[in-house]
Formats: C-alpha cells, structure tokens, sequence
C-alpha cells in the first residue's frame, strides 16, 4: 500500500523538465548574481538552464559529458553544481522550497519516521 492506496491505481505526474516560472521566480533569488551577458570570456548560460541541466544530471544518472547542449555545457553545468554545493546554495534552496510546500500542503512536522538497518562491520572493524 501506498499512503492507503493501492499501487496498481496510483497516478503518476510526469516528470517536470523545465522550471515552472512561479517556482524559478522563488529559485532566483538564493542563487548568486549572474555573470553579465556582455562580459569578456565564455559565453553567459543562464543560470535556469544550468539549474535544469543538473536537475536532469540528478534525475538521469547521465554523465556530465552527455548533457544535452540545450542546457550548456555539461563541463559548465558541473563547475556550477560544485560551487552551489560549497555555497551552501542547494541548503538554502530546499529550506526555502520546504517553507513553501508547507504553506501549501501543510506537512505535518508533528510526525516523523525514521527507518535505519544496524549491521556488524565485516571482519569485526578491522
């Protein structure tokens, strides 16, 4: 059973591959300022499309190099990944984005679960 329903009547939503524009108006604003379009050196990509390229990375299990070109390149897309995960970008992404289902869907912060497997370390730790 799933949350009280039966597997085989579930629907499933599709799998979103581009952000909303109400959720990225919400996502901009904790990423860091983007490089201005007409600077010297490589050429600006947004950082909506490189946002969604490693959201499809993440969902995929692709590898960096076989990034569709529709979101950059994926050497771009991982250089950005790295830095946002050093910067505490995607913390601050997901308290935010928390915040908001909350207000929608109302969690129930009230209960929790928590699921761990205990196993002995092979060859006693050594």
């Amino acid at each position: 059973m799933f949350i009280g329903v039966a597997y085989d009547r579930v629907k499933y939503l599709p799998t979103i591959k581009r952000i909303p524009d109400p959720l990225w108006n919400e996502i901009k604003v904790i990423l860091p300022p983007e490089k201005p379009i007409n600077t010297i050196g490589r050429p600006a990509v947004s950082f909506r499309n490189v946002l969604e390229g490693i959201l499809y990375v993440l969902r995929t299990g692709c590898q960096w190099k076989m990034l569709p070109k529709e979101y950059g390149s994926g050497s771009t897309c991982h250089r950005r990944f790295q830095q946002w995960s050093t910067g505490k970008v995607f913390e601050r992404l997901w308290a935010r984005l928390l915040k908001e289902y909350d207000d929608v869907v109302v969690i129930q912060w009230n209960w929790q679960s928590l699921d761990s497997v205990s196993v002995k370390a092979p060859l006693g730790g050594k």
